[in-house]
């Protein structure tokens, strides 16, 4: 490994080191989820879960949307952030995950607070209340990453938050060679483009797009 990648993992776990722990939950879900899945990378962590909960209490969110629950790690994440009336609408396709957050959804009491939405997300979104959300995340299939962003901003309020993951795609989206890199590329000079938001793209972990609907 190079003395600069080794700086960049030492700064990193130095950053984690200065930041808020996760709860235990959340420690034996991210655990579970590094042992028992076969691509668990796909779990947010806790530098984008601390974002993610920054932003709700910032912005006292109440009502959040969420395309592509994974294990469930990052509703919990924010689900522990929100006061005892809020809630978080995630949406998974695979029922294998469903069962995984549910069980561990049950071994904290800010579980209530998260309702799974089962099936296709776009057909979920569609079920929705335009101008209901306080808040969305979108960390689901890179393809319909455009779609998931058309579609949560209708269901954000004026003056609330969405947020998309992975949109620097370890650097792919710089010379793009596959639907997935070109997918997230398309996504990010639609949003550069769209003037219903004021947005910024974040170097942190994989790129987070922070978009504020105006």
């Amino acid at each position: 490994m190079a003395i600069a990648e080794l700086k960049s993992e030492s700064l990193l776990e130095y950053c984690k080191a200065q930041s808020a722990e996760d709860s235990p939950v959340l420690k034996e879900l991210e655990k579970y989820t590094w042992e028992q899945e076969d691509i668990p990378q796909m779990i947010s962590g806790v530098m984008v879960g601390n974002v993610l909960q920054s932003i709700i209490f910032m912005t006292g969110a109440v009502r959040i949307v969420e395309v592509g629950m994974f294990t469930g790690y990052s509703a919990l994440k924010m689900a522990e952030a929100l006061p005892e009336n809020g809630e978080v609408h995630t949406c998974e396709l695979m029922e294998k995950h469903v069962k995984t957050a549910e069980s561990f959804f049950k071994k904290s009491p800010h579980g209530k607070k998260i309702t799974i939405h089962q099936g296709p997300a776009v057909q979920s979104l569609e079920q929705m209340k335009v101008h209901s959300f306080d808040m969305g995340f979108i960390d689901a299939d890179k393809t319909n990453y455009l779609e998931y962003y058309k579609r949560c901003l209708t269901l954000i309020k004026p003056g609330g938050v969405l947020i998309l993951d992975n949109m620097l795609w370890g650097g792919d989206v710089l010379d793009p060679h596959d639907d997935d890199a070109w997918a997230l590329r398309k996504t990010a000079e639609f949003i550069q483009e769209d003037k219903r938001v004021f947005n910024i793209l974040l170097p942190i972990r994989d790129g987070l797009m922070l978009c504020i609907k105006k």
